[in-house]
C-alpha cells in the first residue's frame, strides 16, 4: 500500500526564506529554523526551491541548504537553478535526497537520461506546471529516468493524473480537507506539498489522522506500547537510554514522564523530564543540538526505554559527542576490533594539530605549507597506491593505502570535512 507523504516548501532568496515563486516577501529569516520547524512538525520531507539570479548566490543557497540538511533528518528534495547536470550533483551533494528538473525548461529536459544514469532514477523527480510538460514522449523519457512528478497547477492536476507515468506529489495551495483527502485517495498520488502542508505544518498530525481514519496510509507515528503499560519508577518515571543509530554510541541517560513520552512520540523530537527542574524539557531547544526519534524499544521488564537517534551536534551539554566521557576504569582493548574507531582516533589527533600545533610535528609542517603542498602530497600518495598494486607483496599496497588515508585526513581536517560527512554520502549512494 503506498503511503501518502507531506512536504513543505522553502523558497530561498539571498540566504532568507520568501513567500513563494513570484513573491519575495520573507517570512522567515532564518530558513534552518523554519527547517526544523517544518521537521518538527511532522512533515516527511521538504522542498527547497532555490531562486537565486547570480553563481554567488547559488552558491550561498546551496550551503544554506547543506546546512539544513544536516539539521534536520527527514529528506530534503532540491529545486530550482538547475541548468546543467552540475547543478544537480552539488544538489545531491549538498545533502538533497533528490535533486529536481523543471520540465518548463526544454535544457532540463535535455539532460534528463544524463543525470539519471549518473545518479540513479531514485535520485531525480521532475517538476511540471502543465500536461504538456509531462506528455507525449516526455512521458517516455519520465517514466524511465524519474522517481516521480511534483506538479504544480492545482486546477489541473486530475488532467495530468490521467497521463503521468510515475507519481505525483500534487502541489495545492489553500484547500480544504475534503480536497487533499480526494486527491490523495487517487492511486498515483504519492504526496502532497505546497501552501496547503507549508501554511498548515502545525496541523498536519490532525490531517494525516483524517486520511488514516479514511483507509489512506500516512507516516503517522504508530504506538504500539501506552504509557500505561510500562512500569514506572518511585517518581512516576521511566529512564531512557539514548543510542546513536549511525555509530551505536551510548549518548546519554535520561528519564520521561507520561507528558515526555507521548510528546517524543507525537513529534519525533527527544523530549525529556527533568528531575532537578521538575519540568519538561527538549533536548536542543536551547543548544539547537536536537535528538530525532529513529526507533523506540522497550526492555523485557518494561521498565528501560531505549532510544535510537540521529543527534545533531553534541548530546552533552559539555560540549562532549556523548555524556558518557570521563573513564572509570578500562581493560585494554584491542582497537583493531574497531577500525572506525582507528580512524577517529587519528583524524582526531590530526585535528588536535592543527588547533596545537606541535613542533617537529609533520601534520603541522603540511598545514604551515598550505593546500597545495597538501594536494601535492595526496596525488603523490594515490600515484604510490597504483605503483604498489603491480607488487606482488599484498603488504607494499597496504603502506601505501596508510599514507594515502592518512594525507586525505589532514585534507578532510583543512577543508573542515568529518569522517561523518563521509560515511554519509557513501551510505546516500
Amino acid at each position: 500500500m503506498k503511503s501518502i507523504r507531506f512536504s513543505a516548501s522553502i523558497f530561498l532568496k539571498d540566504k532568507k526564506a520568501v513567500k513563494g515563486f513570484k513573491d519575495d516577501t520573507v517570512i522567515a529569516e532564518d530558513p534552518v529554523r523554519l527547517a526544523i520547524k517544518y521537521c518538527d512538525s511532522g512533515c516527511d520531507e521538504i522542498i527547497i526551491w532555490d531562486k537565486s539570479e547570480t553563481d554567488e548566490q547559488h552558491e550561498a543557497s546551496l550551503d544554506m541548504i547543506k546546512e539544513i540538511c544536516e539539521s534536520i533528518d527527514i529528506p530534503v528534495v532540491g529545486a530550482g537553478n538547475v541548468k546543467r547536470m552540475e547543478d544537480i550533483k552539488k544538489l545531491l551533494y549538498a545533502g538533497c535526497a533528490k535533486g529536481v528538473l523543471n520540465y518548463s525548461k526544454e535544457d532540463n529536459v535535455e539532460i534528463t537520461e544524463e543525470v539519471s544514469k549518473k545518479f540513479g532514477k531514485d535520485k531525480i523527480m521532475v517538476c511540471a506546471g502543465s500536461c504538456e510538460e509531462i506528455s507525449g514522449s516526455r512521458a517516455d523519457l519520465i517514466k524511465k529516468y524519474a522517481d516521480g512528478i511534483i506538479y504544480m497547477d492545482a486546477k489541473t492536476v486530475r488532467e495530468a493524473l490521467e497521463i503521468t507515468p510515475v507519481g505525483i506529489m500534487a502541489m495545492l495551495p489553500e484547500v480544504s480537507l475534503d480536497k487533499i483527502l480526494n486527491i490523495s485517495a487517487e492511486n498515483k498520488v504519492i504526496g502532497i506539498a505546497g501552501d496547503v502542508i507549508s501554511d498548515n505544518a502545525d496541523d498536519l498530525e490532525k490531517i494525516k489522522t483524517l486520511l488514516e481514519e479514511n483507509g489512506i496510509e500516512t507516516s503517522k507515528r504508530k504506538i504500539m506500547v501506552s504509557w500505561d503499560e510500562l512500569k514506572k519508577n518511585s517518581d512516576s518515571l521511566v529512564p531512557v537510554v539514548v543510542q546513536d543509530v549511525h555509530t551505536s554510541e551510548v549518548l546519554m541517560l535520561a528519564y520521561m514522564n507520561e507528558e515526555a513520552y507521548n510528546a517524543t512520540l507525537n513529534t519525533g523530537r527527544m523530549t525529556y523530564f527533568s528531575r532537578s527542574r521538575q519540568s519538561q524539557w527538549i533536548k536542543g531547544e536551547t543548544s539547537g543540538h536536537f535528538q530525532y526519534l529513529q526507533s523506540l524499544s522497550v526492555d523485557c521488564d518494561k521498565d528501560t526505554l531505549l532510544a535510537k537517534v540521529t543527534q545533531i551536534g553534541a548530546a552533552c551539554h559539555t560540549g562532549n559527542k556523548s555524556c558518557f566521557y570521563t573513564p572509570v576504569y578500562e581493560k585494554n582493548i584491542n582497537v583493531k576490533d574497531n577500525p572506525l574507531k582507528v580512524f577517529e582516533d587519528v583524524f582526531d589527533v590530526i585535528k588536535d594539530r592543527k588547533i596545537h600545533p606541535k613542533e617537529g610535528s609533520y601534520t603541522n609542517y603540511l598545514f604551515d605549507k598550505g593546500i597545495d603542498k597538501i594536494l601535492k602530497k595526496v596525488g603523490e600518495e594515490a600515484t604510490e597506491i597504483v605503483i604498489a598494486a603491480k607488487n606482488p607483496n599484498p603488504n607494499e599496497i597496504k603502506y601505501e593505502i596508510s599514507d594515502f588515508l592518512y594525507h586525505c585526513m589532514v585534507l578532510m581536517a583543512e577543508k573542515d570535512i568529518t569522517w561523518e560527512d563521509i560515511t554519509e554520502e557513501l551510505a546516500r549512494r
